[in-house]
């Protein structure tokens, strides 16, 4: 996928951010003071380049890597969480973590109580949240593991000794909503875990779906087994031993969160004039998470997991930082992708087109939309070209695959109106007049409309040979009266023949154009396999649109009530809004 690209010597523009407005931390080891001083926080003011428009337009280079897939399973996410707090009581020099979201529940305050320890024995932290997606009045959890910082310890050098710089908690919002600077419907809707990224045998990166917070990670506030959990997947990244600096994943990533860290409208948090958590409620939940059996269980065998399983792949790190400073969004999509090297999206669209010899594209995405309306607003497609059947029609063996959230596993029903009544409709129905009587209001003309959903027009809509759309979901889910478990879809991958992407992107609007997001290309045979066979799963537990088991589903969802009940009868006037007021963008 990536053959022509360059590894540049661009990591010292990523991670040049500092200036001369701060004296050196001073320790008895230079290499350990230039890192933590290269750490450090810096306001707007004193950043000397624009580093957001110097990490979008150098190119970044095909790294190769150890990397292990963290499943979609339930007792996946449990591992997921117990690889975390091990890594974090195992770090020996630093850590670095962004979330959208990180919730103040068990989750989340036991992942601060391990930091708290962390800083205490002299590890040096950066933490960061989005102001929306984790919005506090105070910060108060944040701030409680700030006070950690009083009782930090040595950092310690590259042959394990102490030196002389105390470990830091320097914590931020994204975007602060009270920052003149910031744009606030710009978010970083980022998932970045960076342990001792710039030590080669210690470091690990996890990056994916999975915010901080109890719903993603199988177990609910009782500690009992959550099946009703977001469904997502991550990756396990690791260097080789023997990798430069211009080699590593991890490092290249710890320069990524410093240009991200810094970002003029973040908001550094201080402790000064305000209320803050005793850490003692935060080592507190860190000892009841553990004594949780199904924690504890996870935890007992993590060593092993987070050491073996590996896969060699080549890695390219891809992001959206252009997003973030980017004018007229939707208007100027492929004017303000073209100024990012990096950006996942622009990668996606070069390789679907530009590939002659593609032949199957399997896309996972709880919340999908079509990036080629954007392109039509341009006016760099055709207003009536399907670009989908005319991507499969360049070649009789191409094949597309793509798993989504239904109205039962959704947890919006806006972004899901979308996807039923305009995403679905536009790749597969070719008949015009079969999709407008589908976008009709009155459902006696189409799901409860017999003579419709038995037509050879419908049959071989959704029988297409080569395009497949599945929703997670059936009707023997315990929400309608069943025994079984279907979770929430939420994780964000692609397999592109015999390469993959796996991020933070949902594929739809939002991060197409206001989001910041991250993630790594992928190649390499085994790991490949492995993401194919979490697709497998997830399609076990999906239905093809248009189905007879998927319209029986959605009818006994809307007998059965309540706000999805309500919300899936309601689909093509929730749509018609979206499109009508333009609000769709914003989903």
């Amino acid at each position: 996928m990536w053959k022509g690209i360059s590894v540049l010597a661009s990591l010292v523009l990523l991670g040049g951010c500092a200036s001369n407005a701060h004296p050196p931390v001073t320790s008895n080891d230079g290499w350990t003071s230039d890192l933590m001083e290269s750490r450090h926080w810096r306001e707007a003011d004193e950043l000397d380049k624009d580093y957001l428009k110097l990490a979008s337009e150098t190119l970044l280079p095909v790294q190769k890597a150890n990397v292990k897939v963290i499943g979609t399973e339930q007792q996946d996410a449990i591992k997921s969480l117990a690889a975390k707090i091990y890594l974090i009581e195992n770090a020996k020099h630093t850590i670095d973590m962004t979330y959208y979201i990180f919730a103040d529940d068990l989750a989340g305050k036991a992942t601060l109580g391990a930091l708290c320890r962390a800083v205490e024995r002299g590890v040096d932290i950066r933490i960061m949240v989005d102001s929306l997606g984790s919005y506090s009045p105070n910060n108060g959890n944040l701030k409680g593991l700030m006070q950690c910082e009083e009782n930090a310890g040595y950092v310690k050098d590259r042959q394990g000794e102490a030196t002389t710089q105390k470990a830091r908690v320097q914590a931020v919002v994204f975007n602060a909503l009270t920052d003149s600077d910031s744009r606030w419907n710009r978010r970083s809707h980022d998932k970045l875990f960076i342990v001792d990224g710039f030590y080669n045998e210690y470091a690990y990166l996890i990056t994916g779906g999975r915010n901080m917070s109890l719903h993603y990670y199988g177990i609910d506030s009782d500690g009992e087994k959550d099946f009703s959990a977001f469904r997502d997947i991550e990756i396990l990244v690791r260097p080789k031993l023997d990798a430069t600096p211009e080699q590593s994943p991890t490092q290249l990533s710890e320069y990524y969160f410093t240009v991200l860290f810094t970002k003029p409208g973040n908001k550094k948090l201080d402790t000064w004039a305000s209320y803050n958590r005793d850490r003692g409620l935060l080592l507190s939940a860190l000892d009841q998470l553990k004594a949780n059996s199904e924690f504890s269980e996870a935890y007992a065998d993590i060593h092993r997991y987070v050491n073996q399983g590996y896969r060699v792949t080549d890695t390219k790190f891809a992001h959206e930082l252009d997003n973030l400073n980017a004018e007229d969004v939707a208007s100027r999509y492929s004017t303000n992708k073209s100024a990012n090297a990096n950006s996942i999206s622009g990668i996606l669209a070069k390789t679907a087109y530009s590939n002659s010899n593609l032949k199957t594209i399997r896309v996972v995405s709880p919340y999908l939309f079509l990036q080629s309306d954007l392109l039509k607003d341009e006016g760099v497609l055709d207003k009536d070209l399907n670009t989908t059947l005319t991507w499969l029609e360049q070649d009789p063996e191409r094949k597309i695959e793509i798993i989504t959230n239904s109205v039962l596993t959704s947890d919006n029903f806006f972004t899901q109106s979308v996807i039923d009544m305009h995403t679905v409709p536009s790749m597969i129905m070719t008949d015009d007049a079969l999709k407008q009587q589908w976008l009709d209001d009155d459902l006696e003309k189409n799901e409860l409309n017999r003579a419709y959903l038995n037509s050879e027009a419908w049959k071989k809509t959704i029988n297409h040979p080569r395009i497949k759309f599945y929703q997670l979901g059936k009707p023997d889910s315990v929400l309608l009266g069943g025994d079984q478990f279907y979770g929430k879809l939420h994780a964000k991958f692609l397999i592109i023949d015999d390469n993959a992407f796996v991020g933070t992107t949902n594929l739809d609007f939002r991060s197409l154009l206001y989001n910041n997001e991250v993630g790594f290309f992928l190649s390499g045979e085994e790991l490949i396999a492995d993401l194919n066979q979490q697709f497998e799963l997830l399609k076990e537990d999906s239905l093809l649109w248009g189905s007879e088991e998927w319209i029986s589903m959605r009818n006994k969802l809307r007998e059965a009530g309540g706000t999805k009940g309500r919300t899936s009868e309601s689909q093509r006037e929730i749509y018609n809004l979206l499109e009508s007021t333009g609000l769709k963008y914003q989903f």
